[in-house]
């Protein structure tokens, strides 16, 4: 995969207009893009996990009739979206209140604390329901919530994460949340937990009659970038998940402390990665400029060569070929994707030339110790 000039088709280039009218609510004009495959952007609001965004969008439409079909099936889309995430929050408001009769404590992460950023939070794409706890609380979640599990994955011991089925939902005890690929930014995560977990440094979220409490405006855009980046670099990352972090950044754009943020970004030393992403959340996806710290419009070819990897890739990797991964087992399964990581990052350099080789020694060394 080439990341050369990005080449985008008027389908994806009205998809993205699409998107950003959906995170701001603006008013979108199609008829620039020439006759548009709808077919085609919902497809892609698919691939992407961005569909409640697109809802959105084709809302503020103004020069152009969508056709009733795809209407139609979107709405669909868009009241499933919203089933699903009122059940995912009654789930998460009893779970917190188990753990906390049991005397455990966690914070929630991503997923349905970051969806309350957006203008319509039932409308987000939601996933797994990731708990971030104090080592202490880890080893007493692990021992009391596989009781209530219907299947329980292998520990994870080194990275201090534990997945399991509850009642149908997929449950992520994180211990840490450290990454794969950067020792520094490992560092300033470390720094960033003992902010949370020591300094009390915590946003709440009412949900219903349950207080959940999520890391502070501060901490998470650390959080969620990081997370970001890792994915970014090892199997693909999801606009879905660029869409969270711009929203994040625009929600709590008062509150962030932009020094401390630049020390971080400094210490770990992600700046460039950081003003990457700010290029393509500004330049593709119209959020405002001065809302997210240190976006440098030199930034702007950077942006787009990240843009085009995701566009290729499609969320978590979603159209990578990962067949390897049922055909082979033992060390062919590893020498295959340890090959594969190395091609990813040898194109990556082509963004990042000085972070792209740091980072895969990172990742290499963290699989071998």
């Amino acid at each position: 995969m080439r990341l050369s000039r990005m080449r985008l088709s008027f389908d994806q280039k009205a998809f993205l207009e699409l998107v950003k009218a959906g995170l701001w609510g603006k008013e979108v004009q199609l008829l620039p893009f020439m006759k548009v495959d709808f077919d085609e952007i919902y497809r892609l609001s698919q691939e992407q996990s961005v569909v409640g965004l697109m809802a959105v969008g084709l809302e503020n439409v103004v020069d152009v009739t969508v056709p009733h079909t795809i209407a139609l099936t979107i709405a669909g889309e868009v009241l499933r979206l919203e089933q699903r995430n009122r059940a995912m929050n009654e789930f998460v408001g009893k779970l917190i209140d188990r753990l906390r009769d049991a005397d455990i404590y966690t914070l929630l992460v991503k997923g349905q604390g970051i969806a309350q950023c957006y203008e319509h939070p039932l409308w987000r794409a939601c996933g797994d329901v990731d708990l971030l706890l104090s080592k202490e609380n880890y080893e007493k979640a692990k021992a009391f919530l596989p009781r209530m599990a219907s299947g329980v994955e292998k520990e994870e011991t080194k990275k201090l994460h534990l997945g399991m089925t509850i009642e149908g939902w997929i449950v992520e005890l994180h211990g840490t949340l450290f990454t794969e690929i950067s020792h520094n930014l490992n560092k300033v995560i470390a720094g960033v937990l003992s902010s949370i977990f020591r300094g009390g440094e915590v946003r709440s979220w009412e949900d219903g009659n349950t207080t959940v409490y999520l890391p502070s405006p501060d901490n998470d855009v650390i959080l969620v970038f990081s997370h970001i980046l890792e994915h970014f670099f090892i199997e693909g990352v999801g606009l879905r998940q660029v869409c969270d972090w711009c929203r994040l950044l625009w929600t709590y754009r008062s509150n962030i402390d932009v020094r401390r943020l630049y020390i971080r970004l400094r210490d770990a030393g992600i700046m460039t990665e950081w003003r990457a992403f700010a290029s393509l959340a500004v330049d593709w996806l119209g959020m405002p400029a001065e809302a997210i710290p240190f976006y440098d419009k030199r930034f702007k070819r950077k942006g787009e060569r990240v843009l085009s990897f995701i566009m290729k890739t499609g969320n978590f990797g979603h159209n990578k070929d990962l067949s390897y991964r049922v055909r082979y087992k033992g060390m062919t399964y590893k020498a295959i994707s340890l090959w594969r990581r190395f091609c990813d990052f040898i194109r990556f350099t082509f963004i990042f030339p000085l972070d792209a080789p740091r980072f895969f020694v990172g990742y290499v060394l963290g699989k071998i110790r």
